[in-house]
């Protein structure tokens, strides 16, 4: 077995000058530009477009597309990492009062074609709208796509796939997702 290796320290010195001449790097101010100008396209402005309830607890780190499309109900929390992309047109993403977002949560509106032989950045998108009913718990990576429908109180399972309409208090999980069981609200276990 060989010894171990280790890194040599940096003196202060070294750790300031290369502080310094980090920051005084054009591509390091480039790069911050570019970062912003992302942020900003695809949380402040979308945000800034779509109907939010302003009790609602969105993650700086959630992303959104078209928000003009987008409506969130009051103390709705959206978790970090969390994808919300409506549709261009007309498909709406509602999402009722009280509902949870895991981390990772990707909801699109929208979905492209491949059938017609076309490259797929070139061919035309579907879009249908998408309802998440109140009192709603989605897991960690799960993805619901267009046209589906969560009626209230409806549980999601962590990485679950869901197309289609669910009635309300499903709990659902699975690729696809399928209802597993039922929430009972206000029964003692």
């Amino acid at each position: 077995m060989s010894a171990p290796v280790h890194k040599r320290r940096l003196s202060r010195r070294r750790r300031l000058v290369r502080l310094i001449t980090g920051a005084l790097d054009p591509r390091a101010w480039g790069h911050l530009l570019k970062v912003v100008n992302y942020y900003n396209y695809s949380h402040v402005a979308e945000l800034r477009a779509a109907m939010v309830d302003p009790t609602a607890n969105i993650s700086p780190l959630a992303t959104f597309a078209n928000g003009r499309n987008l409506v969130i109900g009051a103390r709705t929390t959206i978790g970090a990492g969390c994808y919300l992309w409506a549709g261009p047109n007309e498909a709406r993403i509602t999402v009722g009062d009280d509902t949870i977002f895991g981390p990772d949560v990707m909801v699109t509106a929208t979905g492209y074609r491949y059938e017609d032989g076309a490259p797929i950045n070139d061919q035309a998108m579907d879009e249908a709208p998408i309802e998440i009913g109140p009192d709603c718990w989605i897991g960690r990576g799960a993805t619901i796509l267009a046209g589906s429908s969560l009626g209230e109180g409806s549980i999601v399972g962590a990485n679950a796939v869901v197309r289609g309409r669910f009635p309300p208090f499903s709990i659902v999980a699975g690729v696809p997702a399928r209802v597993v069981s039922t929430r009972r609200i206000g029964t003692a276990d």
